[in-house]
């Protein structure tokens, strides 16, 4: 990189990555850092601010850095072009008030403080001095939150009735669910070392302690106040968060009729796969029903878990130099059992960016013991291998051609999720779903992600139902509605179906970019092939494309129909 006065796109991006670093933490933990370890970032008003003013200045070193000599070259290019995008999102967000209002059953502030404990080093006895002085900083972190959440009370900057119900119940199962007066971080702080057994535990009662103090105050203050609130956002809101989860500026109704167009397609094509396993079936989710208790199945978490690392590894060893060219070390990921007391989703985590963490990927059990194949093959070719795990294990790894915060923490969830479920169709493409359970599996998780387009924007745009839906035609939507219709086209179990409505609530514009980001991937795919005729290599496009790093929608497609 250039080494003059004047930065370049990279330069700046990496500066501002540092910067970042020392604001938050959480972050600086999922890249590995080490000195990141003990600390929790400032989650007051104040702390916000701070974010907010390094995203300002960084956006002016940028508006210098494009102007100078080499910022034209497609690597600085495709780099300023993320970094502006992300940050000009992130400040609209900011500027709104969104930061003091965010509260839901995923992502929110008391949520990234407690799932960065999962990623924290525990190798050392000194690992564990640091995870007992950040157990002993929850306490103020939780209560910035606090902080923030008040104000959004005072500026009448209300988060949904529902997510917030939800959240407190969340609490009381992280603070102590059996009545046993142990709770998820003294579970947490039990596998530490003996020499240290009496600072962690009285640390983790700490930390604890706050927890069950944030529920206090959320179920006795914050939910009466927001009692009668709306539970949707309305189309300023949503189109403010579309443009954050998708880099892009969308338009909502188009993609609205796309999931619904997406929605009759694979009905058809569920319905052909449904007559394999029980002909005659009334809809397809009789016939995934029928699974749920005579399909294949794995029996144990355990179980349940290697069964899951043995797909990873198969998959690894069958793409690689076929479709795929892996560095020996993104080809290592490690399949994990997530922690009580979040969502029902499954999700996977990063590497950190020397690989002594590996990417893993987590299986909530919601206390299930007896898991359905047909459930997880593709998804765990979602989360896992070729989905997110080869794109972000590889961003890490080419991230000395690229800039650290395009490899890290950059990423454009529809972008990443587009990818996943790009993989997804991939292997089916290859044949890896001949099987009739695993196929109609894939195809019912793919009608999830086009339900999702359709529920996420109908209700909270509150748009009509089309006069040639199955189902309530020409009513408007609403959350119980999209409830409804989610859990009438979908083999989730009620309780998931709670969990999945209580997220689009709570993260507005970001259940949509599965398909949208998807359809960017193959619209991509399909130009470059177009322009390189019966030369176009896959697996040359493939690592080329999951090389450049992030970026949202449109640029997405641009720079894919280029390589």
């Amino acid at each position: 990189m250039s080494q003059t006065t004047n930065p370049l796109p990279r330069e700046v991006a990496d500066a501002h990555v540092d910067e970042l670093i020392v604001l938050d933490p959480v972050t600086g933990t999922y890249l590995g850092v080490q000195e990141s370890s003990s600390r929790l970032p400032d989650l007051s008003p104040a702390g916000q601010e701070k974010l907010a003013d390094l995203a300002r200045r960084t956006l002016a070193r940028l508006d210098e850095a494009e102007r100078a000599p080499g910022a034209d070259s497609d690597i600085e290019r495709r780099c300023g072009r993320l970094l502006r995008e992300r940050l000009t999102a992130e400040l609209a967000v900011y500027e709104a008030g969104e930061g003091l209002r965010q509260v839901g059953n995923m992502a929110t502030p008391a949520h990234s403080v407690r799932e960065v404990f999962t990623v924290t080093p525990t190798e050392t006895d000194q690992d564990w001095v640091a995870i007992a002085e950040r157990l002993r900083a929850v306490p103020d972190a939780f209560a910035g939150y606090r902080e923030s959440l008040a104000l959004g009370l005072e500026r009448n900057l209300f988060a949904a009735p529902r997510p917030t119900a939800t959240f407190v119940q969340q609490l009381t199962e992280w603070s102590d669910p059996d009545g046993t007066g142990r709770g998820w971080f003294e579970d947490f702080a039990s596998a530490g070392p003996e020499s240290l057994r009496a600072d962690l535990d009285a640390a983790a009662r700490t930390a604890t302690a706050a927890v069950v103090e944030l529920r206090d105050w959320m179920r006795d203050v914050y939910a009466p106040a927001i009692e009668g609130a709306p539970n949707t956002v309305g189309r300023e809101r949503y189109a403010r968060w579309a443009r954050f989860f998708n880099g892009a500026d969308l338009d909502l109704d188009e993609a609205y009729a796309y999931g619904w167009s997406e929605f009759h397609r694979l009905l058809d094509e569920m319905k052909r796969e449904a007559e394999k396993i029980l002909p005659g079936a009334e809809t397809p989710w009789v016939a995934l029903a029928y699974l749920d208790e005579h399909g294949k199945h794995i029996e144990g978490v355990d179980e349940v878990r290697t069964w899951l690392q043995g797909l990873m590894d198969q998959a690894i060893d069958e793409l690689d130099g076929t479709h795929f060219d892996l560095a020996e070390r993104v080809r290592k990921v490690e399949s994990c059992i997530a922690p009580p007391g979040g969502a029902a989703a499954p999700y996977y985590t990063q590497p950190s960016e020397d690989f002594s963490r590996p990417g893993r990927t987590w299986l909530p059990t919601m206390g299930q013991t007896r898991f359905p194949v047909y459930d997880l093959v593709s998804t765990w070719y979602h989360e896992g291998v070729p989905g997110h795990h080869l794109q972000l294990g590889q961003w890490v790894h080419v991230a000395e051609n690229l800039s650290r915060y395009q490899a890290t923490i950059g990423g454009v969830s529809a972008n990443l999720e587009g990818w996943a479920l790009y993989a997804e169709r991939l292997m089916d493409e290859l044949g890896y779903l001949t099987d009739a359970e695993q196929r109609l599996g894939y195809l019912d998780a793919q009608m999830m992600r086009a339900a999702r387009v359709i529920v996420d924007i109908g209700m909270h745009l509150e748009l009509p139902i089309p006069a040639d839906s199955p189902f309530h035609p020409g009513e408007r939507w609403t959350p119980d509605l999209a409830q409804e219709f989610f859990g009438a086209h979908s083999s989730r179990p009620a309780d998931f179906v709670e969990s999945e409505l209580t997220r689009y609530l709570t993260m507005p514009g970001q259940a949509i970019g599965y398909k949208l980001g998807e359809r960017a991937w193959l619209t991509g795919r399909n130009n470059a092939r177009t322009r390189h005729g019966e030369d176009f290599d896959l697996k040359a496009w493939h690592m080329a494309a999951l090389s450049q790093g992030s970026l949202g929608l449109d640029d997405l497609v641009d720079e894919l129909s280029k390589l």
